[in-house]
């Protein structure tokens, strides 16, 4: 390899959300392990075990019970889930500080520069997986090749647990044998197009003219299919793209048209979306919702805010605001949700006559410091508490 050829990393974490629920609960090691609960629910992650007998992430609960009756089911822990991605891209960080996280169990590292004092980009990756592994255990798997492309679809072929390296003079007889669908951007519209052309493999797309291509699927998608089933990808990696929005959504267990059940599902949906944003020291100024119903036909409202907020009670009116305008009676609801979007790092000031009283962020900051303390319901809006859960009288 030149020195001045890339060397980028794209880690993978195995089965991310199931190998957390293996490493705080031992016992479950072995056995076939699923995370996602309830009966209209979805599942998040399945483990090696369990995808044997064909579980995947995305299919409904209720099929892989189904499939794989003996198999542990487990509700989601999301805490628990951004508290090891935290500290797994902290891992990440102390290799190159050119970082691109893709989700909490992926990213992209550009480790070109750490060369020369850290090895090869094998002896890097081999020095990741050992450090994810020994503090965090659980694993991963690490493709390593000159170009984003080319290490997304390496660390693909070597899962789980697993490192596999394609150098620039191997890139074109890993990439032609593969079908069409492994280049980004080929979706099934894309795909039953390439499929018209009698176009199977990448090796296909290569040895096609990008005239064709282009007037196939238009110049953007047409060129870059041609680039790139050719290996070419000259994109960098770019250290923490901010957020682009936060989200907080629930499927129920059976569908609900009681409107004060709604807005208190709304109510822990906002709590639980804002918590998040203060966490990261975030304002949104655009507050969504998502409502389904029944048929599974689904709406979404907006509201873009004078001034962005990361208040439970402000977010929460705002949210209160957008379903009672839908004016929905007593319609049968089979999910709700809550997104938070146009995010700043900035605090807002409103200098101006009628601006809002300090007293619900100053509130809400005390109330997360609570929570950090002493557990997620130790200090909650009334209206959230169940009824077993409330203090009796002495």
């Amino acid at each position: 390899m030149s020195e001045s050829e890339q060397t980028i990393l794209h880690v993978d974490m195995d089965a991310f959300y199931a190998s957390v629920a293996e490493r705080d609960h031992p016992e479950l090691r072995g056995k076939a392990l699923v995370v996602g609960a309830g009966v209209r629910g979805v599942v998040l992650s399945a483990n090696y075990e369990a995808r044997k007998f064909g579980i995947r992430a995305a299919m409904p609960v209720g099929r892989a019970k189904r499939m794989a009756p003996h198999a542990v089911f487990v509700a989601p822990e999301h805490h628990r889930y951004s508290e090891i991605s935290e500290r797994v891209m902290e891992i990440f960080h102390s290799f190159t500080p050119l970082v691109e996280p893709l989700s909490l169990d992926e990213a992209f590292l550009d480790v070109t520069g750490a060369r020369k004092l850290l090895g090869t980009g094998r002896e890097i990756a081999t020095a990741i997986r050992a450090k994810v592994e020994q503090q965090e255990g659980i694993t991963c798997s690490v493709g390593i090749a000159p170009s984003k492309f080319i290490a997304k679809l390496a660390s693909q072929h070597c899962k789980p647990n697993g490192m596999l390296e394609i150098t620039t003079d191997r890139i074109l007889t890993f990439l032609h044998p593969l079908p069409v669908g492994a280049i980004w951007g080929v979706g099934p519209k894309t795909a039953e197009v390439l499929t018209r052309l009698g176009l199977h493999t990448v090796e296909d797309i290569a040895k096609t003219p990008r005239a064709t291509l282009i007037r196939a699927l238009g110049e953007a998608s047409g060129a870059s299919l041609y680039e790139l089933a050719w290996g070419r990808d000259y994109r960098e990696v770019t250290p923490e793209e901010p957020d682009k929005s936060i989200s907080a959504a629930e499927t129920f267990a059976s569908d609900i048209d009681d409107p004060e059940e709604i807005l208190q599902e709304f109510l822990r949906l906002t709590e639980k979306a804002t918590s998040r944003l203060r966490e990261r020291g975030l304002f949104a100024k655009t507050v969504s919702i998502k409502v389904r119903f029944a048929d599974f036909s689904t709406i979404n409202r907006s509201k873009t805010l004078a001034i962005a907020v990361d208040s439970t009670h402000e977010t929460y009116e705002v949210v209160k605001g957008l379903y009672k305008a839908l004016r929905l009676e007593r319609v049968r609801l089979r999910l709700v949700g809550v997104s938070l979007e146009n995010l700043q790092s900035d605090a807002p000031e409103q200098l101006i006559l009628g601006a809002r009283e300090r007293g619900w962020r100053e509130a809400e900051n005390a109330i997360d410091k609570a929570k950090a303390r002493f557990g997620g319901k130790s200090v909650r809006p009334g209206r959230l508490i169940e009824p077993d859960e409330s203090p009796t009288s002495s």
